[in-house]
């Protein structure tokens, strides 16, 4: 049984959810967001609470459960207060500027890389060396922080590169003589 499935996602207030067959739908101050659930699974909304059941007890359903619900409770946090997301930028001549909407990334190669920030989401930069990723929908904004820490993950020696705020890099030491 999945523990977290069988929590209902209450609805929060200033919030109007609405279920559509397996469609679940949820507009707030921040923006709307719908969020299409899985034929394996049963969407329910009572009492300002959304419930999530499986429609039998096959491994399928089960594991399609948790997520569903999961996912309904993401939706609802985005509408409310949306996500947020910070890289830090380290390296000597490493650093990153807004340029309109777009954000240009200096990186150590022999070109600026300019990144187009898609619809929906508001990248600031406050310091040269941090960017600040928001908006509405958690797996846009992972995902655009994760294509802006492609262009130079982190290496092991130095640390340099694009990093999460708060990730460990795992250092390595250099060759000795």
């Amino acid at each position: 049984m999945s523990r977290i499935g069988k929590k209902p996602v209450p609805v929060p207030a200033g919030v109007t959810a609405t279920v559509d067959g397996q469609t679940v739908k949820a507009k707030g101050a921040k923006g709307e967001l719908s969020y299409v659930v899985n034929e394996e699974v049963l969407v329910s909304l009572e009492d300002g609470a959304v419930s999530v059941t499986p429609r039998d007890s096959s491994k399928d359903a089960r594991s399609k459960w948790g997520m569903a619900r999961t996912m309904i409770s993401n939706i609802f946090v985005g509408v409310t207060d949306g996500f947020e997301k910070k890289l830090e930028i380290n390296g000597v001549g490493y650093r990153a500027a807004m340029q309109g909407k777009n954000v240009q990334l200096s990186l150590g190669f022999s070109h600026e890389v300019v990144y187009e920030v898609p619809a929906g989401i508001t990248v600031t930069v406050p310091k040269p060396t941090e960017i600040v990723i928001n908006g509405i929908d958690k797996q846009v904004v992972g995902q655009v922080a994760a294509e802006i820490r492609e262009y130079r993950q982190p290496e092991p020696y130095k640390g340099k590169g694009v990093k999460y705020a708060g990730e460990v890099i795992v250092r390595k030491e250099g060759k000795k003589k």
